[in-house]
């Protein structure tokens, strides 16, 4: 389990994050939703050590993930970020970067298996030897998430893995995402915008307003009042074809 107590964070004066606890259990899939601005990829880049939280733990499976070294760190959580920089490497030797954590004299003929047999399960077995630089947008996303994945991570943190992905591949990484969580018993945090793709992919939802949390919880929290008051519109949640839908309720002209 994954447990975050009274994180606050600031740049400078600014306080952005403000005093955020939850807790994910093992295999659960959790949207961290709210406006642009609401502190969503700041609190996962505390959850990271990428910033240091100025308050707050974060524990996994009772351990003080702020206590632990680098290497220890990088095989307990794994991390995609909004967006990625491109090098002139293959993406065998990109997804291969992962397995640094567990290298130590020289990559063994496991960490190869994982990364052949992961970039099998992303659909880019065609791609290995590709340069990344020549990849698109959303072959690059699946290339990153691979990455992360054979870190065996067990807290994998998702920035907008979906903004550069068309429709069909934002259900399919997602159904990836889902699946990995629940086999390997990883829990994930994913910041995301499509409240459609939250509902039909997460198992819980963290809305932050103002650096705070405003709810947490299952599907009871996907209220039209929640969302209404955390994204300032209003909105109606329906059920189609048993799958719920978040319907805007703007008016025209």
């Amino acid at each position: 389990m994954i447990s975050v107590r009274n994180i606050s964070f600031s740049y400078g004066k600014n306080d952005v994050l403000k005093d955020i606890s939850f807790d994910v259990s093992q295999g659960e899939c959790v949207g961290i939703l709210g406006n642009n601005g609401a502190g969503k990829s700041t609190l996962v880049t505390c959850l990271n050590k990428i910033r240091t939280p100025k308050t707050g733990r974060v524990y996994i499976d009772s351990r003080d993930l702020m206590k632990m070294g680098r290497r220890e760190t990088a095989r307990q959580v794994s991390y995609v970020a909004q967006k990625n920089e491109l090098s002139k490497i293959t993406v065998f030797d990109a997804v291969l970067l992962g397995r640094k954590p567990y290298i130590k004299w020289t990559v063994s003929r496991e960490d190869m298996e994982i990364c052949g047999a992961m970039i099998e399960r992303m659909g880019l077995s065609d791609f290995r030897l590709r340069y990344i630089d020549e990849l698109s947008g959303g072959e690059l996303q699946k290339v990153v998430l691979a990455r992360a994945l054979v870190q065996h991570p067990v807290l994998l943190l998702l920035d907008e893995p979906t903004s550069n992905l068309d429709p069909k591949n934002q259900h399919e990484m997602l159904t990836l995402v889902r699946g990995l969580a629940r086999e390997q018993n990883i829990c994930v945090l994913i910041v995301i915008h499509d409240l459609n793709l939250a509902l039909r992919y997460c198992d819980k939802f963290l809305f932050v307003k103002d650096g705070r949390v405003f709810s947490y919880g299952g599907g009871e929290v996907m209220t039209p009042e929640n969302i209404g008051s955390v994204y300032g519109m209003p909105v109606a949640v329906e059920t189609v074809r048993g799958v719920p839908v978040v319907i805007p309720q703007l008016s025209e002209g």
